[in-house]
């Protein structure tokens, strides 16, 4: 009994360090390659791929900007990456609210149908995806692109604010409604402002999967000035597959903005991830 509560006491929490620890490291490695690469010259990422760099070579980034129409391709995907974490965040909390605290028929059902949307993979949505937005002319268009990427995002979004607006006090609401609010007065005067670190959580996330995203982008979005980053990077990398250092320097840049996003939100992050586990 004594070795057992020896073993229980220190090996296992010392295992579980250790697991925390390899998953750490192991996430952070690819970090550290794109950085140490970006910072290489050619030769010197052929001789060791995973050593430091002997100096810091600034002409990848010169060769990041200068290729693929850099600046075009930054603001495209700003531009889509607004569009839709905009939209879906409008959309989403509208919906939930609703879910959340408001009665109607079939809601039960409809909701379980939203969520069982998160499970379906975005690739098999792009022919007809494709068919749709050829029919209604919306290829090559910010507005028909970033209407796929708040559809995409919706589910889970929804999902979210749901179980956050439902660990909102009813008694709130009830003060709120006994001053004269109506129901849009509700949302926009007691259950957004109680929802931010929900709502931070939902943008961080949702910007962080569209600035990211590749397939969509790259069938929807055809014509050259239209392109995103992670288009022009990936098509930087195969016109030029023997000059890596130039693509982690691209790949590092298109990374700075996204991170900001997080550093600007990570205080509400967990809050508002966890916020809504337990009522």
């Amino acid at each position: 009994m004594k070795k057992r509560s020896w073993i229980s006491r220190w090996l296992i929490p010392g295992v579980r360090q250790v697991i925390v620890i390899l998953a750490t490291l192991l996430a952070l490695y690819p970090v550290y390659f794109m950085v140490i690469s970006a910072f290489k010259t050619k030769a010197e990422y052929s001789a060791d791929k995973f050593s430091l760099p002997g100096s810091l070579y600034m002409n990848n980034f010169v060769t990041a900007f200068a290729g693929e129409k850099f600046f075009i391709r930054f603001m495209n995907s700003t531009i889509l990456t607004v569009l839709a974490v905009g939209g879906s965040l409008i959309v989403a909390c509208l919906a939930a609210y609703a879910f959340a605290r408001m009665d109607f028929p079939g809601k039960k059902t409809l909701f379980n149908v939203v969520l069982a949307l998160m499970v379906i993979p975005p690739v098999v949505m792009i022919v007809p995806l494709f068919v749709s937005m050829v029919r209604w002319k919306m290829i090559n268009t910010y507005h028909g692109t970033s209407l796929i990427y708040v559809g995409l995002l919706l589910p889970f979004s929804v999902y979210l604010m749901t179980n956050f607006f439902r660990t909102i006090p009813r008694e709130i609401i009830e003060a709120a409604r006994i001053d004269g609010c109506s129901n849009l007065g509700v949302f926009w005067r007691v259950m957004m402002p109680l929802s931010a670190p929900a709502v931070i959580t939902l943008i961080v996330v949702n910007a962080l999967w569209v600035w990211n995203e590749l397939l969509i982008a790259l069938v929807f979005m055809q014509k050259d000035d239209l392109k995103t980053l992670m288009v022009g990077i990936a098509a930087l990398r195969s016109k030029n597959y023997v000059d890596i250092p130039a693509t982690m320097a691209g790949l590092l840049i298109a990374t700075i903005p996204i991170l900001v996003v997080y550093l600007f939100g990570q205080r509400y992050f967990i809050r508002g991830l966890t916020g809504g586990a337990v009522k």
